[in-house]
């Protein structure tokens, strides 16, 4: 999850590895640190964010050199802890992202030998390995040494007396930017963009090497070439602009990308899938999987997909599936990753085609690693995204998952007009929500004053509820639960009183009376009620303390603006709070780690 860069060229490796390293920030924050190349590798690292360690660093001069921004795994942030890591001597410097599964019996083998090791980290073993084996060509002391590794890695190495970047991975993304009498190599795409749109995905398994002008890419220790892949996001993208927060800016984005989505949606030149892959067999339904948020897309998928397939749809947790003794009897798969890196949907994902499953990706990241693996890749196209919480990546994977249904014959053709009437209607609706967001700050101002919050739905908007309660939770730190309506009396009941606020949604849908009925038993237990409602809702009102209207839609097509609303709600609470809103505490955006 943490993010690393490496730099060879003609300008300031200093500069341009800090200002790749805010861009990765998402990736891990909790520490940070440099090495550049002169006649010596000069090393600056603290257990600080990227703008305290810019503001901080002596100038170093250079023009080759390595950067991370960490996620703790192994050791808690410090200073000792932060990459790159070094050598006994001092002249090989490396950064990784993964997990060395085997470390202890490598560090332990490297102790006895002789080696002396500072950090608590994983990573630590790696530079000393390369030390064993460096005979005066890093290139192939990291090749002798990642077959000792085990587990997930992404290296980027650099050592005294050798002007290059070396650099390797094995199940944790790696991108190298092609750019004018330059070479970057990150964890992600936005880092580039600034020098180049041009880029290369390293494969597992494979060794790159890199001068400003040259790249050479092995594969058991042949060379190999790849493709020069362009890059359609731009530089504007990967900047906040006028908005305060990346989060913000995301959530306003969402018109355009639901439009952008709406303007493909019967337009490209095949279905990603045929109906075959749809189709129901018997004993054997359609499985999707994600964590997290993307877990939640695919909990709407379900409602969906039945809803206008009559086929059964299960939907499981990507870490869950990754652990079970069995391997589920399904025929046909789809995961759903953000990042395409998510280790859980990757390792679920190989075990299910091994298992003869046929699979399909829906991911916002062309040439991710979940692009390599699935049998069929569809693509959200929703561009970067920067706030931790997930906002337009969402809405992106609800439309891709209701154009997938859409696409299918077997859909029942007035009902599939209708929803596409309404489809084309969603931009101006969710435009509608942002324009008017008085009463949506009202609301996060409220909620300030409570360490506990309930959110509420049922249908197709229980899904919604858990997606709500995870945003307020991830920026706030207000603990919030999403529950089904109907199961607040089975249990948490018991915590609802004058200091414990329920968040209601509520549509005018099948749902609805029984909504009316868990809100009065609320009510009854005297706690507050903040009800999302139908614009042209008149009961609701009357029952509730608070009310946030949205305008009406299609049941399948209300989580969407139900969401942009939710997504509003922990905002502004969080910034109210006075919360780092793109950067909570602890998390990192690109899961890439058990």
């Amino acid at each position: 999850m943490c993010g690393i860069v490496g730099y060879i060229g003609n300008k300031s490796a200093q500069f341009v590895l800090l200002r790749a390293m805010e861009q990765l920030e998402y990736r891990g924050y909790d520490s940070s640190g440099i090495a550049v190349l002169d006649d010596v590798i000069n090393v600056y690292k603290g257990a600080c964010r990227v703008g305290n360690l810019r503001n901080s660093s002596p100038r170093f001069v250079g023009t080759v050199g390595i950067g991370h921004t960490r996620w703790a795994t192994h050791g808690e942030p410090s200073k000792v802890n932060a990459h790159p890591h070094l050598d006994c001597g001092g002249k090989i410097a490396l950064v990784h992202n993964g997990v060395v599964s085997n470390y202890r019996p490598l560090k332990e083998k490297l102790i006895a030998e002789g080696h002396v090791f500072l950090s608590e980290t994983d990573t630590e073993v790696i530079p000393h390995l390369i030390e064993k084996h460096y005979t005066g060509n890093l290139e192939q002391a990291l090749a002798e040494t990642i077959v000792q590794l085990k587990g997930s890695y992404a290296i980027v190495a650099i050592a005294e007396g050798e002007h290059k970047l070396v650099f390797a991975r094995q199940q944790s993304p790696l991108v190298i930017g092609i750019g004018e009498s330059e070479i970057l190599v990150a964890s992600d795409i936005p880092p580039l963009l600034e020098h180049t749109n041009k880029v290369i995905y390293l494969e597992d398994g494979e060794i790159g090497v890199a001068d400003q002008n040259s790249l050479k890419i092995l594969k058991n220790g042949k060379e190999t070439t790849r493709a020069i892949v362009p890059i359609d996001w731009s530089a504007d993208q990967v900047e906040k602009n006028e908005f305060e927060h990346f989060m913000l800016k995301e959530i306003y984005e969402q018109p355009r990308i639901i439009n952008q989505a709406l303007e493909g949606f019967f337009h490209r030149t095949a279905p990603v899938i045929d109906a075959e892959f749809m189709r129901y067999k018997k004993g054997k339904g359609l499985l999707i999987f994600a964590c997290g948020t993307s877990y939640h897309a695919g909990l709407i998928g379900k409602y969906v997909i039945e809803e206008l397939l009559d086929i059964p749809v299960r939907v499981e947790l990507a870490s869950e599936v990754n652990h079970r003794e069995r391997t589920i009897p399904v025929a046909n798969v789809i995961a759903i990753t953000q990042s395409g890196e998510t280790a859980d949907v990757l390792t679920s994902l190989s075990r299910l085609k091994q298992a003869g499953c046929a699979t399909l990706a829906i991911t916002n990241v062309k040439g991710s690693s979940v692009t390599q693996l699935a049998d069929k890749v569809t693509y959200t196209h929703a561009g970067p995204e920067f706030g931790v919480a997930a906002t337009k990546t969402f809405i992106a994977q609800l439309m891709e998952l209701y154009r997938l249904a859409l696409l299918q014959q077997d859909t029942e053709e007035n009902l599939r007009e209708q929803l596409i009437v309404r489809l084309s209607q969603l931009p101006d609706l969710v435009q509608s929500v942002i324009d008017n967001q008085d009463q949506i700050k009202a609301c996060s101002r409220y909620l300030t004053r409570f360490s506990n919050v309930f959110f509420i739905g049922r249908g197709i908007n229980y899904p919604v509820a858990l997606e709500g309660a995870l945003k307020l939770k991830e920026i706030s730190y207000i603990h919030a639960e999403g529950y089904a309506a109907g199961e607040l009396k089975h249990g948490p009941f018991s915590l609802l009183q004058q200091d414990t606020p329920v968040v209601a949604i509520v549509n005018r849908d099948a749902c609805y009376d029984a909504m009316v009925t868990n809100i009065k038993e609320i009510k009854s237990r005297k706690a507050p009620v903040i009800a999302l409602v139908q614009e042209t809702d008149t009961e609701i009102p009357g029952l509730v303390d608070f009310t946030i209207r949205i305008p009406v839609t299609h049941t399948l097509l209300s989580p969407i603006i139900n969401t942009v609303a939710l997504q509003l709600l922990a905002y502004f609470a969080a910034k109210f709070r006075d919360c780092p809103i793109d950067f909570p505490r602890n998390l990192a955006k690109s899961v890439t780690v058990e």
